[in-house]
């Protein structure tokens, strides 16, 4: 059974790679250009075009035309569709962890009382 809706599996795909989610994190403080995205990596620029073309094939990233320059960006509506997820797995695990502390709470309560009957 797969629950991860399909429209996702790209994106998460794109991101297993280190390289692009390095690439995500720099966009993420702002747009630039394939030039200022190959800086900190030892990789060609035809190298790191390959890597953007598949995060824009994902729906992470986006391009504009500014003259001669195609700068890109972060792609607001698949960023926000791996956020949604990612929330709905966050609200999960908070709901696991208040019903793990109801649990354990009940087990000190019921350990405390065994040692006032032994008392």
């Amino acid at each position: 059974m797969n629950y991860v809706p399909n429209y996702l599996d790209a994106a998460f795909a794109a991101l297993a790679d280190p390289t692009r989610r390095a690439i995500v994190a720099r966009l993420a403080l702002g747009e630039a250009t394939v030039n200022e995205l190959a800086k900190p990596f030892e990789m060609s620029q035809p190298a790191i075009s390959q890597h953007l073309k598949v995060l824009e094939q994902a729906g992470l990233v986006v391009q504009r035309v500014e003259g001669a320059k195609r700068p890109r960006r972060l792609a607001k509506p698949g960023i926000e569709a791996l956020d949604q997820w990612l929330g709905m797995l966050r609200k999960a695990l908070e709901k696991n962890y208040d019903r793990l502390d109801e649990v354990l709470a009940e087990m000190e309560q019921d350990q405390e009382e065994k040692e006032r009957k032994k008392q």
